[in-house]
């Protein structure tokens, strides 16, 4: 089950393909081609509880003598896999036990049948005496926790992961659990530990089962625009080899980072707007688009008013290629979600910014912490007293 170099585990393939056959955003002849493919993947690998479900929700058509011959063939593979159990059991050692009860849990990751898989990956495990074998299941239990985007199975197998790795385990175990982590950071809208996860990742990553090498730059790239401040970001990214040798070959990603490093706010819009359509057609991307537009563009609005301490909105309107009209309204929300530091003199037609004062910040929150301290003490004592 475990993606060789280069090779995307197959469930989290089809999860994918799933996905862009519910998006509102994909034509229907793609859809077309989708579903044909679903469903040869589908019947291929007997995913018959899949494909119940499927049907039910009119994705598929139902075939009742096809979901009958599924269910016929995967009875006799559990008939067959549980006699080498007991064939191992009686006349072979520990290990090839092991590696009998390790084949049956990964006939029901095939299958897509979540309970039993976890219930029969328990059992391996029971069986599995060594720390990094251990963790392999824990990264089977992960795939499926993707497949089916179970945030609460994800969570609870990475602090196992984590609590096997105190026991010891080998630095490619340790690395590709870091790649892991970052991509259920990056679902669950952790965008700077995704940055820092998969930055650490890029010169060791052998985490193909997940995604190919490519698509984790994209990740890398797009988290940590939002995360990094202008020199880490120099630093770490725009200048670091690995990403380099890939950036060239997603569209729109290299003009995206470089424009922005570069202060070419016009190509920036230009590059976001064609990295869009990507972001909407990701899985884990896409129930944060609207978070992700507004935190890029208060990274890129917060970069252009860094140089000023008051410019025109004209000025502002023509270094990003858009109108004044345009940067009013954007403006206008941001401020007034605290995002930006400026304010807008409509009458002039000019920005002014007013960066907070980082000393002077901290300062009023120690004098207000001071305060309510002091009035807490004042109430103890009247209880004391009394």
């Amino acid at each position: 089950m475990e993606g060789e170099e280069g090779s995307q585990q197959p469930q989290l393939v089809l999860a994918n393909k799933l996905f862009l056959l519910r998006a509102p955003d994909v034509d229907d002849i793609e859809k077309v081609r989708l579903r044909d493919e679903v469903f040869a993947a589908v019947k291929a690998d007997d995913m018959a509880s899949l494909y119940e479900s499927l049907a039910a929700s009119s994705v598929l058509e139902l075939d009742a003598t096809l979901l009958d011959s599924m269910r016929k063939r995967i009875e006799e593979e559990i008939k067959k896999l549980d006699e080498k159990i007991a064939d191992a059991e009686e006349n072979l050692g520990e290990s090839e036990v092991r590696e009998a009860h390790l084949a049956k849990s990964l006939y029901f990751i095939r299958i897509g049948d979540k309970e039993k898989a976890l219930e029969q990956l328990k059992v391996t495990e029971s069986k599995t005496v060594a720390v990094g074998q251990k963790m392999d299941l824990v990264f089977y239990t992960l795939q499926i926790g993707f497949f089916l985007m179970d945030f609460d199975l994800i969570s609870r197998s990475l602090d196992k992961a984590k609590n096997l790795f105190e026991e010891g385990g080998d630095w490619e175990r340790k690395n590709r659990l870091k790649v892991y982590e970052g991509l259920y950071c990056m679902s669950t809208r952790n965008f700077k530990r995704a940055a820092d996860l998969f930055l650490d990742s890029i010169s060791t990553f052998t985490t193909y089962e997940l995604f190919p090498y490519d698509i984790f730059i994209f990740y890398t790239v797009l988290t940590s625009i939002i995360s990094l401040d202008r020199v880490s970001l120099k630093e770490k990214v725009v200048d670091a080899p690995e990403i380099l040798a890939v950036i060239g070959k997603i569209p729109h990603l290299s003009e995206f980072l470089n424009s922005l490093h570069e202060c070419q706010y016009k190509s920036f819009f230009i590059a976001f707007s064609g990295l869009t359509e990507q972001i909407k057609l990701d899985r884990y991307l896409q129930p944060h688009f609207r978070y992700y537009m507004r935190e890029v563009r208060t990274v890129v609005y917060s970069q252009f008013l860094e140089s000023y301490k008051s410019v025109t909105m004209e000025a502002m309107a023509s270094a990003f290629g858009v109108s004044v009209d345009f940067i009013d309204l954007e403006l206008s929300r941001f401020i007034a979600a605290g995002k930006l530091h400026c304010k807008i003199d409509k009458v002039a037609g000019v920005l002014e910014t007013n960066r907070p004062d980082a000393k002077n910040a901290l300062y009023q929150a120690t004098i207000k912490q001071g305060d309510f301290l002091l009035n807490r003490i004042q109430k103890l004592s009247r209880v004391i007293a009394l």
